[in-house]
């Protein structure tokens, strides 16, 4: 039995959590013999703190996966795969007006190729909208001041506050690492895609 790592640009627990779940789900389809390891490293984004576009969600969670990369290289560790998470709001013209979308966006590489992935939208309440963008608090204290709570981006997150629990932040940023890795667990599908464009 083989074991790999999964380096995470991130320490906090709803995203290591999510990249692990997920990790149970498809593992096996990377490798019957193969035993997979989440390990979480501190890294920055180079993004705003609460990302406020698509463009600059995918780059944090790109950045985020390169700079893991480069670290664990510099430790002289391994590592089978890179991935970085990155959640922020989305602000999409609609019909005369803008709707502004809560995200979670993540980013996959082995080193050579990366894969991006999105866990989809929910639309973020015009009072939220008002507190970030206009007054520009962090999302995350601005859901805390609008719930009354403490600490919602290490528990449930904007995404749980948001639907009730129907979907929290751990299983957003879990459904973007399923699609980020699906070039990685289902080859013979991009492959064939690739095959008939040429």
């Amino acid at each position: 039995m083989t074991t790999w790592r999964i380096a995470v640009g991130s320490t906090r627990r709803p995203k290591l959590n999510a990249v692990s779940e997920a990790l149970l789900g498809f593992g096996p389809l990377l490798g019957e013999e193969i035993t997979l390891t989440t390990c979480g490293y501190e890294v920055a984004s180079g993004v705003n703190h609460t990302p406020l576009s698509r463009d600059e969600l995918m780059r944090g969670a790109r950045q985020r996966a390169e700079a893991v990369a480069k670290l664990v290289y510099s430790l002289r560790e391994e590592a089978e795969y890179f991935v970085g998470l990155e959640g922020g709001l989305d602000v999409v013209p609609e019909n005369g007006r803008h709707r502004v979308f809560l995200e979670s966006w993540a980013y996959v590489s082995d080193g050579r190729h990366g894969h991006f992935g999105c866990s989809g939208s929910v639309e973020v309440p015009e009072a939220l909208v008002e507190a970030v963008l206009l007054r520009g608090k962090e999302l995350a204290v601005a859901v805390d001041e609008l719930a009354g709570t403490e600490g919602v981006r290490d528990g449930q997150g904007a995404w749980g506050w948001l639907t009730r629990n129907h979907i929290t932040r751990q299983e957003s940023f879990r459904r973007a690492v399923v699609a980020a890795f699906a070039p990685f667990y289902n080859r013979e599908r991009y492959r064939a895609s690739t095959a008939a464009r040429a």
